[in-house]
């Protein structure tokens, strides 16, 4: 798959006091990129937490659900959207299917 864009996530872990998520979204990026989801149902063969949801976004924990990983998969282009990166009290704030629509 092709992430667009891992920067969202740099950003994210290069504030200090979200580094421990460095480790974990690198972890998670090279799984992505290395994926060939071409549904919800093999994002979930490989994330059985991931949570699927409206609009083609998926929902991923990251290091055991401290944060929260909004994506928008296109599936048949073969590309994941970042869409959002926080603590799971900060994604309780937002609404899945809209966060960061441009």
């Amino acid at each position: 798959m092709r992430i667009i864009a891992k920067s969202t996530l740099k950003k994210f872990w290069q504030r200090r006091a979200y580094a421990d998520a460095q480790a974990p979204l690198e972890s998670w990026h090279e799984e992505a990129t290395k994926a060939q989801w071409n549904s919800p149902q093999a994002v979930k063969a490989q994330y059985a937490s991931a949570s699927i949801c409206g609009r083609n976004r998926v929902v991923f924990n990251i290091s055991g659900n401290k944060y929260r990983l909004v994506v928008e998969m296109q599936y048949q282009a073969g590309i994941v959207w970042v869409k959002f990166i926080g603590t799971h009290a900060q994604y309780d704030k937002i609404n899945v299917e809209t966060v960061n629509d441009d």
